[in-house]
């Protein structure tokens, strides 16, 4: 999820623009807006006006939809995004593209539930684009999460630690393939499937989410964990949720274990759409309807 270059100016103009179109959204709404009650009020009014004297006629109701002190003020998670953003040199890893397939997702959901493997600079964002929800972080480097915490300490963001090395990838995909408790739709801590991670935090477990994005763990380099275990949890999680579906998405997809490990785990057949080098797919809940093959 770390950006190991600075990305296109660009895309941080992209940004910062859009927070400023939300801003001035709230803004019109909040002048513009009236609520039920409001337009009632004024309807009863207009059509006793002219049997009432001055001295009896009701006083016009000064209510509206929300105080006007607070519906004026920006979200402070949108406020501390665009003031990141802005004074930042760094942007986030994805392209606007990409953002896009996950915006959309966030344009109808939130606010909601939002799990995100990695830790980077493009946290704030998915904070601020979540306005009103949970977005949670698992990160692999304890270092980073400190580092990031001092910048921005509003983030909730978790250490998780990985066994795997991208050299077992093969190994490992022959595992899920083969072992049928890995087909076994269970809590990830009580999974006998060598890919499940089973030291997440218990209240990430116990939380039904409504998006998971999988940006992480490092899996570029031989030594790298790699994101096998990251994505075939993913997939455990979204299957584990009481009821209704969860859109999960994977970046780097160009990448070989990224590519075969979604499409195995997370299914071709849930697959939903592919713009650039992130994978968007939605899976339904396998415990609201028992029986359902792990794969369409």
């Amino acid at each position: 999820m770390r950006s190991k270059s600075q990305s296109p100016i660009n895309l941080k103009l992209i940004l910062i623009g859009f927070f400023l179109v939300f801003l001035l959204f709230l803004v019109l709404r909040s002048t513009f807006s009236t609520s039920p009650q409001q337009n009632q009020s004024l309807d009863h009014s207009s059509a006793v006006s002219n049997s009432l004297s001055s001295e009896d006629q009701p006083k016009s109701s000064s209510s509206v939809a929300c105080p006007t002190h607070t519906c004026n003020k920006i979200a402070p998670s949108l406020a501390n995004a665009l003031v990141h953003y802005v004074t930042s040199n760094v942007t986030p890893q994805q392209t606007s593209k990409e953002i896009s397939v996950s915006l959309r997702v966030l344009e109808k959901k939130s606010p909601c539930n939002f799990l995100v493997f990695g830790l980077g600079h493009d946290s704030l964002m998915w904070t601020a684009l979540n306005n009103g929800g949970r977005t949670v972080f698992l990160e692999e480097d304890k270092s980073w999460i400190e580092q990031i915490q001092s910048q921005l300490p509003s983030l909730e963001s978790h250490h998780v630690i990985y066994d795997t090395r991208i050299t077992q990838a093969d190994e490992l995909m022959e595992i899920g393939m083969s072992n049928e408790d890995c087909k076994k739709v269970t809590d990830p801590r009580m999974s006998k499937c060598q890919l499940a991670l089973k030291g997440l935090p218990q209240q990430v477990l116990d939380t039904d989410w409504d998006m998971i994005m999988v940006d992480a763990p490092t899996g570029w380099h031989d030594g790298a964990p790699g994101r096998m275990s990251a994505i075939y949890t993913a997939g455990l999680i979204a299957r584990n949720k009481k009821d209704g579906g969860t859109n999960v998405f994977v970046h780097d997809v160009d990448r070989v274990v990224e590519d075969q490990f979604s499409k195995a785990f997370l299914c071709e057949g849930y697959l939903v759409e592919q713009q650039g080098r992130i994978r968007h797919f939605n899976i339904p809940s396998h415990r609201a309807r028992l029986g359902r093959p792990f794969c369409p």
